[in-house]
Formats: C-alpha cells, sequence, structure tokens
C-alpha cells in the first residue's frame, strides 16, 4: 500500500452516529459530509472509548483504553508522560490542534502539537494549568468582532484546583454556552476553527502535515443560527423517542424520570432546570412539540459542522494536497436527544456510545465502502499512523485496521469495549439530583460484538440487546434464559480483556 502524507482529522462534539446520510438519515442538511462519505470508508458501527468528553478523547489521541490513557473522567488532565499521536510522528511533520483540547491546561500547545489555536475558557482550562491563564483565541477573536462577555466565573468554582481559585479567575470574564449559541453563524466556533484550518493547510501545503480540529457544536445548549432548518412536529423520530426504558438499570429510569418530569404534569419550573442542568434556556421540555424543537435546534448545530468541513476539504483540494491526505470524521460521543425518555450522553445506548466514522484514505481507494462490523476509537492511533507509514509504537491498546481497510474484509468478529468510570477525584457537576450522581459512581463494562451489546456493571441491572433485531434497544434481553450462553460468553470475553489491559474495575 502506498502511504499517505498528510494527516486532517475532524471532529465534533456529542453527534450521534445516525445524523449523517451515510447512516441512513436521507433529510439531514449535511451536504460536505455526504460528499465526503461518498469516496470514503464508513464504519458500519463505531464507538467511543467512555461516552462523555475527557476519557473520550484520551483515546482519540492516545490509542489507549480510558483506565489506560490517566483521564478515566471529566476534570483529569492527560499524564504529561502519556503519548498522544503527534508524538509519534517524525520531527518533519507539522502538528496542529484547534479547537476544544478538554484534557488539561486548555490554552497551552502540549502533547507533541507545536501550532494550537485555543477555543476554551471555562472549567477545562485552568485544570493541569502549566502557566498563568490567559483568554482562548476565539474569546480574543470574539471580542475583536465587537463582542462583549456576558459571564464572571466565580473563584470558588467546585471543580477548579484550589491552588488555581486562590489566583487565577477572581471576575474571570467569558463568553456563556447561551451567549456564543446566539452568535451569527460566521462567528461560530465551527466557522472560526475552520478559517483558521484554511490558513494552516495553506502555509505547510509543502510539508507533512497533521491537522486535528475540534469543535464545540452540536453540544447543548440547543440552539444556534440554524434553528429554522427542520419542522419539529414533522421531525423524524424513531420508536425511542420520550419512551422511558423498560427493565433498565436504574440509572437510566432515574434520568428518564427526572428529564420527562415536565412533559409529565411536574410542577415545578422547567425553565430553572434547563438553565441549570443543560445550559438550555431556549428549551421548552414541558410539551412534546419542544422536546421536538430541541432535538430540530440540535441537529441543525450539525450544519455548522458540515460549513466547517466544506471550508477544510475545499482548501485540501486547492492547494493540491486531498488525495495524498488521510480526511478522518468522528465525535466524541453522542447525544440522546430524548431517545430513551434522556438528554445528553454518560449512557451505554447506542445514540451515547455510538458515533459516526467515516476516513478517506486515497491511497487505497476513493470509491464509498462500508466496513461493517464493529470498530472501537481506541484503534485510531495505530491505524491512521499505519496509512501514514509510520511504525506502530508498543504499548497500545488498539490495533490497526488498516489492512482491512486495502483487503476489503470486514470487522465482524471484532470485539469492542467501552467503559463507563463513575468516581474521581473531583464530582461532577450535578446531573439532575442527587441519586442520580451517586449511580453515576458505578463502573460498568460494554461489549459489542457480532450483533450483541452486553452492558455489565455489578450494582446496576445489567442488560444485553441484539442490534439486528433491536437496533432500537427495547428489549433488554438479560432475564431470558434462551440468552444464558451469550452471557457467558460475552462476559467471558469482558473478563478476558480487563486480564489483558490491566483494567480493576469490579464487575
Amino acid at each position: 500500500m502506498s502511504k499517505h502524507k498528510n494527516l486532517v482529522f475532524i471532529f465534533s462534539d456529542q453527534q450521534r452516529y445516525d445524523t449523517m446520510a451515510c447512516y441512513g438519515n436521507d433529510w439531514i442538511k449535511t451536504p460536505h459530509l455526504n460528499a465526503l462519505s461518498e469516496d470514503s470508508f464508513i464504519m458500519e458501527r463505531a464507538y467511543v472509548g467512555q461516552p462523555v468528553c475527557t476519557p473520550a478523547r484520551g483515546t482519540i489521541t492516545t490509542g489507549l483504553h480510558p483506565h489506560n490513557a490517566g483521564p478515566t473522567v471529566n476534570v483529569i488532565p492527560l499524564p504529561p508522560e502519556q503519548k498522544t499521536i503527534a508524538e509519534y510522528l517524525p520531527s518533519e511533520y507539522e502538528t496542529a490542534w484547534f479547537g476544544k483540547w478538554h484534557l488539561g491546561d486548555d490554552g497551552n500547545a502540549q502533547h507533541g502539537f507545536k501550532h494550537w489555536i485555543s477555543t476554551e475558557d471555562h472549567m477545562s482550562r485552568f485544570v493541569g494549568l502549566s502557566t498563568e491563564p490567559s483568554k482562548s483565541d476565539w474569546h480574543n477573536y470574539l471580542v475583536d468582532q465587537g463582542y462583549s462577555p456576558d459571564s464572571t466565573l466565580s473563584n470558588d468554582q467546585p471543580h477548579l484546583p484550589k491552588e488555581v481559585t486562590k489566583n487565577a479567575i477572581d471576575n474571570w470574564e467569558v463568553f456563556s454556552p447561551e451567549k456564543r449559541s446566539e452568535l451569527p453563524a460566521e462567528h461560530q466556533m465551527a466557522h472560526f476553527l475552520g478559517r483558521n484550518a484554511v490558513e494552516f493547510i495553506e502555509n505547510h501545503k509543502n510539508n507533512p502535515f497533521c491537522l486535528y480540529v475540534s469543535t464545540f457544536e452540536p453540544h447543548s445548549p440547543y440552539n444556534g443560527p440554524y434553528n429554522d432548518l427542520y419542522d419539529p412536529a414533522s421531525l423524524p423520530v424513531g420508536p425511542a423517542f420520550l419512551k422511558k426504558p423498560e427493565n433498565a438499570p436504574l440509572i437510566s429510569r432515574l434520568r428518564a424520570e427526572n428529564n420527562m418530569q415536565f412533559l409529565e404534569g411536574s410542577s415545578g419550573s422547567y425553565k430553572g432546570y434547563v438553565e441549570k442542568q443543560i445550559r438550555g434556556v431556549h428549551n421548552d421540555i414541558s410539551s412534546e412539540h419542544g422536546w421536538r424543537e430541541l432535538r430540530a435546534k440540535y441537529l441543525a448545530n450539525i450544519t455548522l459542522v458540515d460549513d466547517m468541513v466544506g471550508m477544510i476539504v475545499k482548501s485540501l483540494e486547492e492547494q493540491g494536497v486531498l488525495d495524498d491526505t488521510v480526511i478522518v470524521f468522528t465525535s466524541e460521543h453522542g447525544e440522546m436527544a430524548g431517545d430513551h425518555g434522556m438528554l445528553e450522553k454518560r449512557s451505554m445506548y447506542e445514540e451515547s456510545a455510538r458515533v459516526p466514522l467515516i476516513i478517506r484514505a486515497p491511497k487505497i481507494s476513493t470509491d464509498k465502502k462500508v466496513v461493517s462490523g464493529n470498530f472501537s476509537h481506541v484503534d485510531l492511533v495505530p491505524t491512521l499512523l499505519d496509512l501514514l507509514g509510520v511504525d506502530l509504537p508498543s504499548g497500545l491498546d488498539g490495533k490497526s485496521v488498516s489492512e482491512v481497510l486495502e483487503d476489503g474484509t470486514n470487522l465482524r468478529n471484532n470485539e469492542v469495549f467501552v467503559e463507563w468510570n463513575g468516581i474521581g477525584s473531583i464530582e461532577d457537576r450535578l446531573l439532575g439530583t442527587p441519586d442520580i450522581n451517586s449511580m453515576h459512581q458505578a463502573p460498568w463494562r460494554t461489549i459489542v460484538y457480532r450483533d450483541w451489546k452486553l452492558n455489565l456493571c455489578a450494582t446496576d441491572k445489567c442488560e444485553l440487546f441484539n442490534l439486528r433485531e433491536d437496533p432500537h434497544e427495547l428489549n433488554n434481553l438479560i432475564d431470558d434464559p434462551a440468552n444464558e450462553d451469550v452471557v457467558r460468553l460475552l462476559s467471558t470475553k469482558i473478563r478476558a480483556w480487563q486480564y489483558k489491559t490491566n483494567d480493576k474495575a469490579p464487575l
């Protein structure tokens, strides 16, 4: 196989798998992603390392499972000694990270990335801070455009290290997520990063380069400049939409009850709830129409991501490096968007743990090819190094699947593992109720093998789904005697994987 020269890795935040035409969504307005998928490898089922920001990003960048990468929950920085893909590349590579990092010390170039465009000004900016804090590049851009910050962080933020809270953020003025969501498209983060990526490509087209572009959209708040793209009343939804999970783990039932309380007649204020819990002041979750409108706005923000993808691919073509460049598009985790009565991520359901993943590898093929079976984000680093012709380092948890792309086989027998590590040194923000936070402390381990998914937890109801027959995960088969051997086989595979990867989670 002829090796590729460059890598462009584009990923969004909180984009579920069924939000692209190549995954069956024939009405979503993402023309650039659709075009990219037409000459790419499409992973049929792709799963994150852990369905929450920091651990997922640790796996994406290192090729290690969260329990080995270090960040097992949010608010844990990637250890300095833990290498990323940029640190495995030859020295002649121009390496860049543009956008959300969320692995600690967001304002400063690190871990082998020489060029850095920052966008974080909130909590993650201060985690693992190595220098005096400064406002992000995106913040400064917005100020230059005439916008004023609308929010001030206090110096007693519970998630911030004590040595920082004493000195750094008194009167730290920032743009709130709500203010960000009200900006016109050209000033949204995706457009800002897209323009910076274009400039980087123009400046470094004559050198091998590795460019990671990570935008915040379509993450909540569910609001943006393209709000009117879809009619909520006619928006397609599946059978799990606003349906509380049955025969399900307590954590899922608690979350659904909490999220749907206003739809079911709670006397409380849904406005206060959405403002505090999901930063969704623009959303009404007290009616089915309001839920549909929230979902429509979430999906509309994916078009902002699509705009960015279009800018980057066009620049690669104009600079004459498109066919020498591996392009990857994926997301760090998904979004429930009302399915199973839930919002956000932190769940092993497909909507949360499964994401889109396409790889354009023109040295192999520019035909549209669906790679059937299951793929894990932990395999991204070794696969991409392989495509670039870089020797694979020892010690990675992931493995390269470049041969599968080249020889046209599949990943039907691939074993994919997803983690949930609920306990960290700093407690997560309030996720609805104290009971929800308590149940989120329980670790989970999931295996997806062939068409089966098994979710194991030592202290909550376990789950077994046949994804081919029940793609919306409405029928938990864990108690069906006919599936006892399936549970035995899959749980044994999880135990073997735990032993192999030094995973100590009690199951």
